[in-house]
Parts: C-alpha cells; structure tokens; sequence
C-alpha cells in the first residue's frame, strides 16, 4: 500500500511538472505575436508548476534552517507567484485587477479549497477532527483581519474620491496596522507550544523525500521566480487585448476566480491531499493561513509597492460586493471551526456558496 502511494504522488508530481512545457511555448508566442488567449493560457499552464516550484523550494529551506527561520520563509513567501503577478499589474494601472485578486484568493481559500478538501476528506474518512485551539484562533485573525479590510472601504467613501490623498493616507496607515498585527501573529505562533500551527507547521509531504540543499534550495526558488516574473509579464499584457476580444469578461472577473486559482493552485492540491489523508488540521492551516497571508501581509505590501510606480496608488477600497462576499466567507469559516468537526455535507455546502457567488461576480457589469 505505502509503495503503491508513493508511485501515485511521484506520477502526480510527474504530471505537474509537464505543465512546464506551457513556460517555453508562451514566451515563443509572445515573441511571435500568437493571439492573446493562446498566450493569456499558455503562461497560465506554466505558472502552476512553477507557484509550486516556489513553495516546495520554501518548504525545503524551512526543514533546513529549523522552525524559527523556516516558519518566517513560509509566513513571508508563502504567496509569492500571487504576488509577483499583482505587482506586474500594478505597473501596467490594472488596479482593479489587483483588489479582485486579493478578493479572489480569500474568497478561493475559504470556500474552494476549504470546501474540497471538507468535501472529498469526508467522502473518504467520514467524520474528521481537527484542534479547535488552533482553528478558533486562525478564525478570530480572519475576522479581525476582514474587518481591517473593510474599515478603509467603509469609511473612504466619506473622507473622499480615491485618488485624494486623505485616503490614500488613510489606506497607507491601515496597511502599516495590518502588517504590525501579521508580524504580531507570526512571533504568538512561535511562541505558543501547540504543535502545527500556520507558520511553523512542518512539511507533511516531505516525509517521503530526500531534502534539498539549501544551495539547491536557493537555485530553484531563484529560477522560478524569475521564471514566474516574465510568464507574469506575458499574462497580464495579454488582459486588456482578451477583454477587448471577450467584452462579456470583465477584468474583475478576471482577477477575483481565475488569477487567484492560478498563483495558488499547488498550495490549495496540498490541503486536499492532506484532507483525504485525514489531516484536517494541516488541511484547515493551509487554507485559512494563507487567506491570512493575503489579508494581512500580501494586500498591504502592495499599497507600498503601488507607491514605487506612481499614479494611480493602490488603495485599500473595495466595493461593496467583495466585502459582502469576503464577510460572509470569514462568518461562515468561523462557524465551520466552532465545534472540531467536519463533514462532507458542510464541504458542499462552501462550494456551492462559492459557485454563486463566481456566477454573480461574471454577470456584474464592468
């Protein structure tokens, strides 16, 4: 059994890795001026594997400099295609683009891969457990961190337009609150004695790999970052010609289902895998941290990061359909970490809300 699982994940990794093939083929129909949505969707093959290069090269480096270092690698890189993608967005004006996908990876993580993985680990397990410690925590960071989401959304409306300097000001500010809070949450979790928390977990899929140097560590995250900023490139100068081809996509569309998918879907095949092999606390961690992630380190770093590239900044104002949406994800995560327990029903449950919620986004005009 344990040799037939180890050929399973070896050809699942095999099958990853052959989405390579897209890297080269879009920077040749880049060169060679191919349409756009071939381009658009080539890039989009190839950054799977390498988000997952990213994060796997983390993984590695944290096993090597113990879990101090190694928890502050995953708190701060665990997120880093997403985020080199929105700042390649950032310097061609897509703003709107960027709020939605930040929108669009809490919303992912809290109601698609939380939903899969409850889902398909109950199908396969039946009832599952998890430390309601550590989930009741992760929930009340989440609704604290929505909350300083919607704060700047709320009030901006009345301090003025968004591109007026009280508000930008303004979201400057809260971003400087929300990654004190973020840094405040990676050094509790440090210093708290519950084994396997967000930022210090230690890698379930390694136990059946050789570990990396931390020279070869550096060598692949290295490559495939930079391998993730030029697909980047190419993905997002691809957006505007696509939306002009596709007039039913909207941008917002765009950013709020499809880039979030993207940057993380390595991360999000790891909580279902974790989920089926009944490890839903790992499960729970991986998708409510990373949401975390986004909230609380990922958004307001790009606030800094819009400043580099001039007008227009980056503001932390969303429009009243993601708040609504990333609200009730976050009420709904907290109520599913209440009671330690999960089923497949409350899996369906997420991603049917997840569905309707995509289907609204697409038929919200421009």
């Amino acid at each position: 059994m344990a040799a037939t699982l180890k050929k399973l994940q070896k050809l699942e990794i095999n099958w990853i890795q052959v989405l390579l093939i897209g890297a080269p083929l879009a920077i040749i129909g880049g060169w060679l001026e191919w349409a756009p949505t071939a381009v658009f969707g080539l890039a989009c093959v190839a950054l799977i594997p390498l988000a997952g290069l990213i994060g796997e090269s983390t993984e590695m480096l944290a096993e090597r400099t113990g879990p101090r270092i190694g928890g502050l690698l995953n708190a701060t890189l665990g997120n880093a295609a997403e985020l080199i993608i929105t700042i390649v967005a950032i310097r061609e004006g897509l703003l709107d683009l960027v709020k939605a996908s930040i929108t669009g990876s809490i919303l992912g993580n809290l109601l698609l891969v939380l939903g899969a993985s409850l889902l398909l680990g109950g199908l396969k397990n039946g009832r599952q457990s998890f430390n309601r410690v550590v989930a009741g925590q992760n929930a009340n960071q989440l609704l604290m961190a929505l909350i300083a989401l919607a704060i700047p959304s709320l009030f901006s409306s009345a301090i003025g337009p968004d591109t007026s300097i009280s508000v930008e000001l303004f979201s400057i500010g809260v971003a400087v609150c929300m990654i004190l809070i973020y840094v405040l949450g990676t050094l509790f979790a440090f210093q708290t004695p519950i084994p396997e928390t967000p930022l210090t977990r230690p890698s379930a899929e390694h136990g059946h790999k050789e570990l990396w140097s931390v020279r070869k560590s550096l060598m692949v995250m290295l490559l495939t970052v930079a391998g993730v900023v030029w697909l980047s490139e190419l993905l997002v100068g691809t957006v505007e010609p696509i939306l002009h081809e596709f007039p039913f996509i909207t941008e917002f569309f765009l950013g709020i289902v499809l880039i979030p998918i993207i940057g993380n879907v390595a991360e999000h095949l790891v909580a279902v895998q974790v989920a089926v092999k009944n490890q839903m606390d790992l499960s729970m961690e991986i998708a409510v941290g990373s949401s975390l992630q986004i909230a609380l380190f990922v958004a307001p770093v790009l606030i800094f990061v819009s400043l580099l590239f001039g007008e227009p900044y980056l503001t932390l104002h969303f429009n009243q359909f993601e708040l609504i949406a990333m609200m009730a994800a976050s009420v709904i995560t907290a109520f599913v970490s209440l009671d330690g327990e999960t089923n497949w029903l409350e899996g369906a449950q997420l991603l049917v809300v997840y569905a309707i919620l995509a289907l609204a986004f697409f038929f919200l005009p421009a």
